[in-house]
C-alpha cells in the first residue's frame, strides 16, 4: 500500500549491527557464472548487447523503492535471465547510508531509490561503476545524472495538493515560493523529515540557491503544519485540517485507483512554469563498483529501464512515470511533457546540504 510502503518494508538487515550483515555478501554477490570484468550489460531477453557474455548467477538488491514495485521488476528479471535476485528493502538514507558504511565491502550489487540525493550521497564516494551506455542510451538525458554514473528509472512530479471544496483555481499559490507569504500560515503542510520533501528543497537549492532555499525554509517553519508522510499530508488535506499539502502526484492517484477515502475532497495543481514547485524527481539505480556480478548487475539496471521493464510503471499500480524506452505514462497522469518542469541536475542534488538547511530553520 503507497499509503505505509515505509512502515512496511522488512528493515531486519538495517537492524544488524555492521559486523553480522557483511558475511551476507556471500549469499548475494558471488552467484556463480558472475563476471568480475566489466562486460557490457544483457538485454531483457537475457541475449548481451556488443558482448557475447549472458547473465548468470545471481546479485543483491538494495531496494528503497516500492517493495511491490521492486519485486515486479526482480521477478521480470528472473524470469526473463535466470538470475536469482537477493533484496533488501529499506528507505533511501538509510540504503544509502548503509552502503556508504560497507563500502568496498557492500554485498549490494544494485541500489534503487524512490529519490536521487540518496543516489548521490552514494556516488560521491566513489561507489558506483559506471552505467553502461546501452542503458543510459533509453533514459533520456534530462531523466539521468550528468555523470553517467546512475541513471533515472522512474519519476514522480511534485504537486500541490489542495481541498477543493476550500479553493478555487485562482486562490493557489503560482508558485511554491508563495507558500512563505504571511498568508498562507497555518493553511499548508508538508513532510518535512521525509527523503520526497528533502528531495523537492533540495532542487529549490540548486534552482533558487542558498539565501533563498533558507529564507524559505524559515518561512516554512512559521506557516506550515509538519506531518509524517504525503499520505498523511494527504489525508490532512481531505479532512480540512489544512487547506494544501506539498505532495508527490502518486499518492493522489493510488489512492482514487482503490477507495478514495482519503483524497476524495483533494484536487492537484502543478506549478509548472519551471517553477522550484514543478520539480519531477528521479527515482534513480546504479551498480556498485564492488559487484561481483557486474554483468548481471548491469544487466538488472539495462531490463529496468527497458520496454518491458517501464511497462511495469505503465501499467502497474504504482502510478510513477516512466522514463526509459519512450514508454508512455499511464493514462490517467499528466504527461511528463506537459509538466513544464525545471531543469535540474540530479548529480547536483545536495541532500546533507538540504539537511543542515533544515536544522538551521528549525525543521529538523
Amino acid at each position: 500500500m503507497i499509503a505505509s510502503r515505509h512502515s512496511l518494508r522488512r528493515t531486519v538487515a538495517l537492524a544488524l549491527p555492521l559486523s553480522l550483515a557483511l558475511p551476507l555478501a556471500a549469499c548475494g554477490s558471488s552467484g556463480s557464472g558472475g563476471s568480475t570484468s566489466s562486460n557490457p550489460a544483457a538485454t531483457a531477453d537475457g541475449t548481451s548487447s556488443g558482448s557475447t557474455a549472458k547473465p548468470s548467477g545471481e546479485i543483491t538488491v538494495y531496494n528503497a523503492q516500492h517493495e511491490t514495485l521492486g519485486k515486479e521488476w526482480i521477478d521480470g528479471f528472473t524470469k526473463a535471465t535466470g538470475v536469482k535476485v537477493n533484496v533488501r528493502n529499506g528507505s533511501d538514507t538509510e540504503m544509502a547510508n548503509q552502503i556508504v558504511a560497507e563500502g568496498k565491502a557492500s554485498p549490494a550489487d544494485v541500489f534503487l531509490t524512490e529519490n536521487s540525493p540518496s543516489m548521490t550521497i552514494v556516488e560521491n564516494k566513489g561507489l558506483f561503476a559506471k552505467v553502461d551506455a546501452n542503458t543510459l542510451a533509453d533514459v533520456p538525458q534530462q531523466y539521468r545524472p550528468s555523470t553517467g554514473m546512475w541513471t533515472g528509472i522512474a519519476a514522480r512530479s511534485t504537486v500541490f495538493a489542495y481541498d477543493k471544496n476550500k479553493l478555487k483555481a485562482g486562490q493557489l499559490p503560482a508558485s511554491i515560493m508563495d507558500l512563505a507569504k504571511p498568508e498562507w500560515k497555518g493553511r499548508w503542510g508538508a513532510s518535512p523529515s521525509g527523503a520526497d520533501f528533502q528531495a523537492i528543497v533540495s532542487a529549490m537549492l540548486q534552482l533558487k540557491g542558498k539565501d533563498a532555499t533558507l529564507t524559505w525554509l524559515k518561512a516554512m517553519k512559521t506557516n506550515a503544519k509538519p506531518f509524517k508522510g504525503n499520505s498523511t499530508v494527504m489525508k490532512a488535506v481531505n479532512s480540512g485540517q489544512i487547506d494544501g499539502g506539498v505532495i508527490y502526484h502518486y499518492y493522489y492517484f493510488g489512492d482514487q485507483a482503490k477507495t478514495g477515502e482519503n483524497s476524495k475532497n483533494v484536487s492537484l495543481d502543478y506549478f509548472g512554469k519551471k517553477d522550484p514547485g514543478a520539480f519531477v524527481s528521479v527515482s534513480g539505480g546504479g551498480v556498485l563498483k564492488s559487484s561481483k556480478n557486474p554483468t548481471a548487475a548491469q544487466a538488472f539496471l539495462n531490463y529496468v529501464v527497458s520496454k518491458q521493464g517501464q511497462e511495469v510503471l505503465q501499467n502497474g499500480s504504482s502510478y510513477e512515470y516512466p522514463v526509459g524506452s519512450q514508454v508512455p505514462a499511464n493514462s490517467k497522469l499528466k504527461p511528463l511533457a506537459q509538466l513544464d518542469a525545471p531543469d535540474v541536475d540530479p548529480a547536483k542534488l545536495n541532500s546533507p546540504e538540504v539537511v543542515t538547511l533544515m536544522q538551521d530553520a528549525g525543521l529538523l
